[in-house]
């Protein structure tokens, strides 16, 4: 009998603790020394500032390396992030050209303080580094290349649309209850001013926090991002949204009128759709006093367009094109598609039922003979685009839940 035991292999065991490198850490030295290489890392250290008393021997970059980190691991908690760290602080800061990691209540210090200036000079920084970039990688590109690297929705007439999506994502917090006697002082609850009363959508909680997204949905290019408490300022939102897109078009040589914009149906009102002129949208509308205009009304006696049925459901819709309805107080014209089904056994969740048929409406200023009115419905509705095309976003807000009991530093 042969034996393949090697005499030569000793093996030796320790009592000593010896921490095993965190699975993250690679990726950390990947992303860093990309961000070094072209120059980010430098420009926050030069054009970021904050300034505030007893601010030590830290400088903005050291917590914005922290907060990097903690992006990346994934870990759930800031806490978990730093006992995961704690061992390799020195050559994790090192990657960052620093020598001292900021302990978690020197970061809690920096987050309270933090103002809006330097949030919106991170965000404007991160949006010029993406804009300093070619689409395409050949030396010379021209604006056709560009066109084919940021993808596009050919539309009927064979047009080429660019389409961007304007989402709020939601994270609820609980909130238990607390007693009130006279002898008790008044109520401070830690998340009053990060979060609000607000539409909780399927997250479970009293309160909420909405982070309004900007996405490329043919790249993935994250174009900003803006938190609010409650269901955030989103008119406002939507206006630095609109910003920030056109600085794209501009960048990459892309025509605004055709740039297609897929809305969430908070932003389906009248008041709000006078702040899309010069763009082509689809969004769900809310504004259900539309449907009682005699236009919408006479067209609704006649057949309807199209039949439209999605694969993943059993709802079958029947779709009446009305152009040029007017909306909202300034009585903007735009083209209105009404979608009706019979009631189910259960309330529907969304639209308005009236004599035992559900009403849906959908606001879009798209062309009738580009796009059918099953086009524009399926725009909105199409699983893998719209809703779950930022359902990155629903994971990336998990691990970043709450890291501040401030506006600015939670932002941040």
């Amino acid at each position: 009998m042969t034996s393949i035991v090697d005499s030569s292999v000793n093996i030796q065991t320790t009592s000593e603790s010896s921490p095993s490198i965190p699975c993250w850490f690679g990726e950390v030295v990947l992303i860093v020394g990309y961000l070094r290489k072209h120059g980010v890392l430098a420009k926050i250290s030069e054009q970021v500032r904050f300034a505030r008393q007893r601010f030590g021997r830290y400088e903005v970059i050291d917590f914005v390396a922290v907060l990097l980190g903690y992006t990346i691991s994934g870990e759930r908690t800031l806490e978990a992030f730093y006992e995961r760290l704690q061992p390799f602080a020195v050559p994790f800061m090192a990657l960052f050209e620093r020598d001292r990691l900021p302990a978690r209540s020197t970061l809690s210090r920096f987050l309270a303080a933090l103002a809006e200036a330097p949030v919106e000079a991170l965000r404007t920084l991160f949006l010029d580094d993406l804009l300093s970039r070619p689409l395409s990688t050949t030396p010379h590109a021209s604006n056709g290349s560009n066109e084919k690297q940021a993808g596009g929705l050919r539309d009927r007439v064979g047009n080429r649309w660019t389409v961007f999506d304007i989402d709020g994502t939601r994270e609820a917090a609980r909130q238990r209850a607390l007693p009130q006697t006279e002898d008790l002082p008044p109520q401070q609850r830690r998340l009053n001013q990060i979060c609000a009363a607000g539409y909780t959508g399927r997250k479970r909680g009293e309160v909420v926090r909405t982070r309004t997204v900007i996405s490329q949905s043919h790249s993935s290019h994250w174009l900003g991002s803006f938190g609010n408490r409650g269901n955030g300022r989103y008119r406002i939102e939507l206006c630095q949204s609109l910003a920030a897109i056109k600085r794209y078009l501009t960048a990459y040589h892309l025509p605004q009128e055709l740039t297609l914009l897929r809305l969430d149906g908070q932003y389906g009102t009248g008041a709000v759709l006078t702040d899309l002129v010069g763009f082509a949208f689809v969004t769900r509308g809310k504004d259900y006093s539309v449907l009682d205009h005699p236009l919408v009304q006479a067209r609704l006696h006649f057949p309807p367009d199209q039949i439209q049925q999605r694969p993943e459901s059993q709802i079958v819709r029947s779709l009446y094109d009305c152009p040029e309805i007017p909306i909202g107080p300034e009585g903007i014209s735009y083209r209105v598609v009404v979608a009706t089904h019979p009631e189910g056994l259960k309330k529907s969740p969304i639209g308005v039922t009236r004599a035992g048929v559900v009403y849906e409406l959908f606001f879009t200023a798209l062309p009738q003979q580009a796009f059918t009115a099953s086009d524009a419905v399926e725009l909105y509705l199409h699983r893998g685009a719209f809703e779950p095309q930022l359902s990155d976003e629903d994971q990336e807000i998990d691990p970043d839940r709450w890291c501040s009991h401030t506006a600015c530093g939670q932002e941040a």
